[in-house]
């Protein structure tokens, strides 16, 4: 059934404007939820509440929070780009895709519009007539590169009034980490052209300058002025440093940045590659959340436009994997930015260019996954998401372990359950178990039973291990204490109907109250909590989601493992039932005296085969004419 928005959305949806703006859409509370612009108002805020938004789970959890709708005009649309950047950036909507972190790119700044220019860094972009080189994807790149350039560059450092009558120097000067234009050393105009040269090599134009100096050295060395020879050699080295780090890309390339984006469940990460005048200067990765559900056009638009608010210097070209809607309006604000000078939005096909998009594209993968492993080995987040989940799910004590269970199942065959542990918030795969399902009917799937048998096969080990502790359950080969702890924290990978089986079960064995549990809905990733009917939605940017993501996904992927072994294995069953004298008894020998590989049956010979007790020749023959 369409969803039905109350009167007061109606109404606003039938005032809109075929205008462009920004639409800022309000919770119950008055709180902006998200933020959007719009070429025209009227017809791109209806199409929330139409039919066309059925398939997208993001904005049917978004409509369903909307209460009031407000709507600001602009001129252009431009001006309706620039509005929702702001917006975004001031209130931080939930729904709307961000920059995971508000940390601004660190950059070399070089004071320019001052007689004796300083060199300093910062992360504040501001236009004062100041030089800015970078982004720099953390302020130890920065501070490297400067105390490499130092040594070929003696530049300023220190808050002197420059005037060239100064008694004496600083310690910088004695240690030839500068010139002393404090005390006249050099004049204002060596001064300056040394800074010029400095910003040359920093914009990757660094050729004319190491010819100079490897003249300047030759002559030093042919007068015998060895000392200055040998300066400029170290000048040189430090030089050389810095552009080996500057990969050459293309002679032909000047100013681009190649903007790819990789993706993982519901983790998304975008790479960045700085190049300037046809070297690869530079890189970064950054992490974008509420981009889940959004196709990758949305969430490219999106990055771009947050990206490039604060950034000093926009390039001539901005290389994406694929095209975005709004394209020629972020054009155009890009070229405003960039002081009237064409800015191209492109999606190469073919060629170098396309290199680099996929060179990107390997980039953000990797740093992706490499985030991840550095999310899960970090003891300080995982200790910070229990506490944040603590809160969440108002639990006594810390879910220090917890157990996540998953029904896989194919048309009602091979119905595997799993069960996951995380301990301290780091999975402990050493007890992760599968239940192969023995009393639910093939007939057709029934995952709540499923279920049933599961946590009750858990929980019987669990009294069994209580009762004798040598013996963990009649008939179990586990001699550990998985079954022995309780979780802190029971999930359910389901909805109400799950979460339901599992408050039965914990009813039986006088757990309910001593066991939390909670079911966790896969469409919209909603928290069920039992008698209680409203779910809780955890934020975006909750360490807390990130949690039981992870754990939902873990107990996700095993029970599939599983649920395809269980496959393979009848697989392999189904094709020697075939063959006429073979039963239960002969195809399970048979299975195991050739490590359940239907294959190394297939190639045995037949002298092979007989060997397998009850197997006589007229059989090995059948096998190997059917198998």
């Amino acid at each position: 059934m369409t969803f039905q928005p109350s009167e007061h959305i109606q109404h606003i949806l039938a005032s809109l404007p075929m205008k462009p703006g920004c639409y800022l859409m309000k919770d119950k509370t008055g709180r902006i939820i998200y933020v959007g612009k719009a070429k025209r108002l009227r017809n791109r805020v209806r199409s929330y509440f139409n039919s066309s938004a059925e398939g997208n789970a993001k904005t049917m959890r978004l409509r369903e929070n909307i209460v009031d709708i407000e709507v600001i005009i602009t001129e252009t649309e431009v001006q309706a780009l620039i509005t929702e950047e702001t917006l975004i950036k001031r209130h931080q909507p939930f729904y709307n895709i961000n920059l995971k972190d508000d940390k601004h790119y660190p950059y070399i700044k070089i004071n320019w519009q001052d007689d004796y220019p300083k060199v300093e860094t910062t992360r504040r972009v501001v236009k004062d007539g100041s030089r800015y080189f970078g982004p720099y994807a953390a302020m130890w790149a920065v501070q490297n590169t400067l105390r490499t350039l130092r040594r070929a560059f003696p530049y300023l450092s220190c808050d002197r009034v420059i005037d060239g009558k100064d008694e004496r120097a600083c310690l910088f000067y004695d240690i030839k980490l500068c010139n002393g234009p404090c005390i006249g050393a050099v004049s204002k105009d060596d001064y300056r052209a040394m800074i010029s040269e400095l910003m040359d090599v920093l914009n990757g134009k660094s050729e004319s300058v190491i010819k100079r100096m490897t003249q300047a050295m030759n002559d030093a060395a042919e007068a015998l002025q060895f000392e200055r020879a040998a300066q400029y050699r170290d000048q040189l080295r430090a030089i050389e440093y810095i552009t080996q780090r500057h990969k050459a890309v293309s002679p032909t390339m000047t100013d681009h940045d190649v903007i790819a984006l990789a993706r993982d469940k519901n983790d998304t990460a975008v790479q960045i590659l700085f190049i300037r005048n046809g070297k690869l200067i530079g890189s970064d990765v950054r992490m974008l959340t509420g981009a889940e559900d959004e196709p990758d056009e949305v969430v490219l638009e999106q990055f771009v436009t947050q990206f490039y608010s604060d950034v000093a210097e926009v390039p001539a070209e901005i290389m994406l994997p694929s095209e975005v809607d709004g394209a020629r309006i972020i054009e155009q604000w890009l070229k405003d930015k960039r002081g009237g000078q064409k800015v191209q939005i492109t999606v190469p096909q073919r060629g170098n260019k396309r290199d680099l998009i996929k060179m990107a594209q390997e980039n953000a993968s990797e740093g992706l996954r490499m985030i991840r492993e550095q999310w899960e080995a970090d003891t300080h987040k995982q200790e910070e998401a229990l506490a944040a989940l603590q809160n969440e799910l108002h639990l006594t004590t810390p879910p220090n372990r917890i157990e996540c269970y998953d029904i896989s199942t194919t048309q009602g065959t091979a119905i595997v359950a799993s069960r996951v542990v995380f301990v301290q918030g780091a999975p402990r795969k050493s007890e992760y178990r599968r239940f192969n399902i023995k009393t639910v009917s093939h007939a057709g799937p029934d995952d709540f039973q499923s279920m049933r048998e599961a946590l009750t096969r858990r929980f019987n080990r669990w009294k069994g291990s209580l009762e004798d502790p040598t013996q963990v359950a009649p008939g179990a080969t586990d001699h550990d204490e998985t079954w022995r702890l309780l979780p802190d924290l029971l999930m359910i990978d389901g909805g109400k109907g799950q979460l339901g089986i599992a408050v039965e079960v914990l009813k039986e064995f006088d757990l309910y109250g001593k066991v939390p549990v909670v079911s966790l809905a896969k469409q919209f990733e909603e928290i069920y909590f039992p008698e209680q009917s409203t779910p809780l939605i955890l934020n975006r940017r909750s360490p807390a989601l990130f949690l039981v993501q992870r754990v939902r996904d873990e107990a996700h992927r095993f029970a599939i493992t599983s649920h395809r072994k269980q496959r393979t294995k009848q697989g392999m069953a189904s094709k020697l039932e075939q063959v006429p004298g073979i039963g239960p008894t002969r195809r399970k020998a048979l299975l195991k005296a050739f490590g359940n590989s239907i294959d190394a049956i297939r190639s045995a010979s037949i002298e092979d085969l007989m060997q397998v007790r009850g197997v006589t020749q007229e059989i090995a023959q059948s096998i190997k004419e059917l198998v």
